[in-house]
């Protein structure tokens, strides 16, 4: 049963955003550490980052928030296409005004790859049970992409090994 007190939600929402960019950045960690042959940094870096997965996960159950795989879809695109005509819209904006060329192409990067990722959850949607085809991510924007890998991305232009299988 999800929690009714607003403060608590309210935590439990901060410490799930709290424990998701602590994974993300000790996973970024993680890759530089292995850049700089330093394994055993590395491996602590990934295992705290799986640590915080488990974190998160556990603070969004108890806030009720994985639902059904066909709500969850939906919540899927309703957020991606917010991401694709809002939010990165927007931060693309910011960033030409400030004349920040790295974050544009940044964020513009992204907005491509969320339009490709609100697609894909809709043609789930459509048909959950049919069998899944091969699906490759690349490694430079997150386009996602299904079947072979594409000779390039058709976002960032990154050729075919940039891609790398999602088992």
């Amino acid at each position: 049963m999800a929690p009714t007190n607003s403060k608590v939600i309210e935590d439990l929402k901060a410490a799930f955003a709290g424990e998701s960019q602590a994974n993300r950045k000790y996973l970024a960690y993680a890759k530089k550490a292995d850049e700089e042959k330093l394994p055993y940094a590395a491996k602590i870096f990934r295992a705290a980052a799986e640590a915080e997965t488990i974190h998160a996960h556990s603070h969004f159950r108890v806030l009720d928030g994985v639902k059904s795989t066909a709500e969850n879809l939906q919540d899927a695109i309703s957020g991606e296409t917010f991401e694709f005509t809002k939010m990165y819209p927007a931060m693309i904006e910011n960033a030409k005004a400030a004349n920040d060329k790295t974050a544009e192409r940044d964020f513009h990067l992204a907005n491509e790859a969320e339009k490709v990722h609100a697609e894909l959850f809709k043609k789930v949607a459509a048909d959950p049970t049919k069998p899944a085809p091969k699906v490759y991510v690349c490694k430079v924007c997150g386009h996602v992409h299904e079947g072979s890998i594409p000779d390039q991305c058709p976002i960032c232009g990154g050729k075919s090994q940039v891609y790398s299988e999602v088992l």
